[in-house]
């Protein structure tokens, strides 16, 4: 074994062993162990904002546009008019982009209430969301409020800004290959390039569809030795760093002291982690898992499927785009999916 893929080797371990603590840490936090659930809300996370997105939605449901003011009077800056107006190189920063589908995310949910009525906005009995929209999430099932989820999602942006500007790094999704195949060849292109330039998997999306972090050494060798793994394309992602790796613990720290002065209240529904792909109760076992969800791998396949599992019968998307519907059917095109969008 080549001392870096022994350096690689040695960081999977570590970052399983503090997987391992988590979960000692969260073993009396049980309330959700056996939910049943039979309808879900899904949030999306960053990627999902378009120019435009919000704008009739805040035109049409006064509650949404207050949203928006709400946000703006935190932010400093006109919110709505970044969503509806761009320019769409302000609306990708990752300081931006990440309140604006937070807010935008729970203006769609607004629209449903306007549209369908308090109850079908109230049907959720278990809810996820994508990276960022476990936020989105976590204040739809009342655990964090909405001035401090937009304070919480600034600063969580801002950060990873931060620390990717420091260091830079980089994503790319590979298209086609089991997570298995993946992470051989992340393994091979990490053996390719300097320490501190390896790649892992980042987030788990769905069967041939896998997003890979790391330097922008180990991304290029991705690219380059994509083919000879038999993976049909690579695309390099539009997004400032590694996301989900260690690249991002500066940003984690910084939102480990925000999380300890934040309030947050157990979920009246399960909300289904990106770490671990279970639903927590207990306060501050949530504050953990959110920061630790910037470093680790985001196990969203992981929570889907153990939602069919336990009974799941039909969700929702709710916020811009399409994105997390795709991901379900590809795990399961049978399932019924609405997307309510803005």
């Amino acid at each position: 074994m080549s001392a870096t893929c022994a350096r690689v080797t040695r960081a999977g371990v570590a970052r399983q062993a503090r997987g391992r603590r988590l979960m000692v840490q969260a073993s009396s936090d049980a309330k959700f162990a056996d939910y049943k659930p039979k309808v879900a809300f899904f949030f999306p996370g960053q990627g999902a904002q378009t120019v435009g997105m919000a704008k009739e939605a805040a035109e049409a449901v006064p509650a949404a546009k207050q949203l928006f003011e709400r946000a703006s009077d935190i932010l400093g800056y006109n919110l709505l008019d970044v969503c509806a107006e761009g320019p769409k190189e302000k609306l990708d920063l990752t300081a931006v982009s990440q309140p604006a589908i937070y807010v935008a995310s729970l203006a769609a949910l607004e629209k449903l209430k306007a549209e369908q009525g308090e109850a079908a906005a109230a049907a959720a009995d278990v809810c996820a969301g994508l990276s960022l929209g476990e936020y989105t999430a976590l204040t739809y099932a009342g655990a964090i409020n909405f001035e401090d989820g937009v304070r919480l999602v600034k600063l969580r942006g801002e950060s990873m800004q931060a620390a990717a500007d420091a260091q830079p790094s980089g994503m790319v999704s590979v298209i086609g290959l089991s997570a298995d195949k993946v992470a051989e060849l992340c393994e091979a292109a990490s053996a390719e390039v300097p320490a501190g330039q390896g790649v892992r998997i980042a987030n788990y999306l769905c069967n041939g569809n896998y997003a890979v972090s790391g330097g922008i050494a180990g991304c290029e060798a991705v690219e380059k030795l994509a083919k000879s793994f038999k993976a049909r394309m690579t695309v390099r992602l539009a997004v400032a760093g590694a996301f989900h790796t260690d690249f991002m613990a500066p940003a984690r720290e910084k939102l480990q002291e925000a999380l300890a002065s934040t309030a947050i209240q157990e979920p009246r529904i399960p909300v289904i982690s990106n770490v671990d792909a279970a639903p927590h109760s207990d306060p501050d076992t949530i504050k953990k898992i959110l920061a630790t969800q910037l470093t680790a791998p985001v196990q969203f396949e992981g929570s889907i499927k153990a939602l069919l599992e336990r009974g799941l019968e039909r969700s929702y998307e709710i916020g811009p785009n399409k994105v997390i519907a795709g991901i379900m059917k590809r795990i399961d095109k049978t399932h019924n999916i609405e997307n309510i969008t803005v």
